[in-house]
């Protein structure tokens, strides 16, 4: 009955996370604005909460005791990896001070609902303290959590097992020295119709074509939803409750439909995940106190990237799916041809919002961003400055002038939630994509699917080799175990490189 204990209290640690996820669900999607501090301060003490229990007495005794009682026992791989785990994930969690736990949890609904409002009115300046102090803490948490080299890597860490500064600038180097000359061959190819999507598209109608994709993809309604939010995002509350959102702008059309199916990604994850992990470790991120099955936050993206690009920005999806987005849109869509409309949400074309880049230019908006980053945890950057530190990136990268903050420095939520280090997980999660769907593309049931637009092989696969596993396998396992390579950018060069390819055709 040892284990019984420890597993009772991991579950309970993951009840209030769920708690906690509902709360910040709401505070993004309904919550009335002058709720925001009294929300901040409940998330707080629910943290707070999580972290007692999570480093107690008890949560000890219990690890303690469930070791003692599988001394005896043969086998039990499982049981014993949950708890070397959650000793480990603990030990990290005991290092960091409660009040650093209690305030980073209270600025996050706090601190989201300043940057809604700046964002809103083009106010750096209103959102500019906000995130000194949200700088402040990472740095004082990362002190706590260790690291050898760089601050930016106890960030980073936390979302991404392995990773370093000094692995992320290899990584983007590899990219960089790819994606420019690319971009320069796309930008040469015969213009894409990108005006096509700038038409008047009602939003309902919008919503009605992207659930039925989403749903089509594999994403369970009857367990989560869809609602609008200033940025899009998935959470979940266990496998049976996993939620998402959108975006959409009646004049982009691309804008909301590839968010919804980026974040149905997420939630088709979360959702499935083995049920016998619901409320375990292997469902419970004790380090960031965050209720999640999946096992990285760039495995994660993976997932999110892999349906949004691999599928739904192919070719034969939309051979597939034009013929009913033009019924919905029988006006506007009237002298498009499918081939049109694939080139047309394909085009490379460097814009401003990350959310809406297109994919060659994806990574350029991930690599400024963990510089900034890199740049406020060593202190060689000031928060201040960042508006002009963005706009010279985004002049560099993408050779365009940012006309805005709210086109610029305050377009991304992610500062405001406290989540330093994140970024990065986008480019880990486009090339694991790469990796993983051409592991699964070749199965012959995976590719005869996707050829007759029934998704549920690819899905099945996914769910085999990725999902059902929670966070009992590290990334770097399930990547190694599903596609037998390390990661690497190879493939996904491979899919940038044939991309533009096709563009030229």
């Amino acid at each position: 009955m040892s284990y019984a204990a420890f597993e009772a209290e991991v579950a309970k640690v993951n009840d209030i996370l769920c708690a906690v996820n509902v709360l910040v669900w709401d505070s993004r999607t309904m919550m009335p604005s002058a709720a925001a501090e009294a929300r901040g301060k409940q998330l707080g003490t629910l943290a707070t909460v999580a972290r007692e229990i999570a480093t107690g007495d008890t949560m000890r005794k219990a690890l303690d005791a469930a070791r003692m009682e599988l001394m005896g026992m043969p086998g039990e791989h499982l049981r014993r990896h949950a708890l070397d785990d959650a000793a480990s994930a603990i030990a990290t969690l005991s290092r960091i001070p409660a009040r650093l736990v209690q305030e980073a949890a209270q600025r996050r609904t706090e601190g989201q609902a300043v940057w809604i409002k700046a964002r809103a009115g083009n106010d750096f300046a209103a959102f500019a303290p906000v995130l000194e102090r949200t700088v402040e803490l990472q740095r004082e948490i990362s002190e706590h959590v260790g690291y050898v080299d760089h601050p930016y890597d106890a960030a980073c860490g936390t979302f991404e097992p392995d990773v370093t500064w000094a692995r992320l600038k290899d990584i983007y180097a590899e990219l960089k020295s790819t994606i420019g000359p690319l971009l320069q061959a796309a930008l040469q190819a015969r213009p894409a119709r990108v005006d096509i999507l700038e038409r008047t598209y009602p939003i309902e109608k919008q919503k009605a074509f992207s659930k039925t994709v989403a749903t089509t993809m594999g994403y369970d309604f009857e367990r989560g939803r869809l609602d609008d939010t200033v940025h899009p995002f998935e959470i979940s509350f266990t496998r049976a409750d996993a939620r998402i959102t959108g975006r959409f702008r009646e004049n982009w059309l691309p804008g909301g439909l590839f968010a919804v199916w980026h974040e149905a990604g997420h939630g088709i994850y979360e959702q499935g995940i083995s049920p016998e992990f619901t409320r375990s470790v292997f469902t419970t991120d004790l380090v960031n106190l965050y209720a999640v099955g999946g096992t990285s936050f760039g495995m994660h993206e993976s997932q999110s990237r892999l349906w949004e690009n691999r599928v739904g920005r192919s070719r034969r999806f939309w051979e597939q799916n034009f013929g009913t987005l033009r019924a919905e849109f029988p006006d506007q869509l009237a002298d498009v041809s499918v081939a049109d409309f694939w080139r047309a949400v394909n085009a490379p074309r460097p814009s401003l919002i990350r959310v809406e880049a297109d994919e060659l230019t994806y990574d350029l908006h991930i690599i400024l961003r963990s510089e900034i980053e890199a740049g406020l945890m060593d202190g060689s950057l000031r928060v201040p400055d960042l508006p002009a530190i963005w706009a010279d990136k985004v002049r560099s990268y993408l050779g365009l002038d940012v006309p805005t903050d709210t086109l610029g420095v305050l377009q991304d939520v992610h500062w405001s939630a406290g989540m330093i280090g994140s970024f990065p997980t986008y480019t880990m999660g486009n090339i694991m994509s790469s990796q993983l769907f051409k592991a699964a593309t070749k199965m012959p049931e995976v590719e005869r699917g996707l050829e007759t637009g029934d998704c549920a092989p690819l899905r099945t696969w996914l769910t085999d080799k990725v999902h059902r596993h929670g966070r009992s396998l590290t990334p770097a396992e399930i990547l190694k175990a599903a596609t037998g390579k390390v990661l690497g950018t190879d493939d996904y060069i491979d899919d940038l490189r044939r991309k533009v390819t096709e563009l030229h055709a």
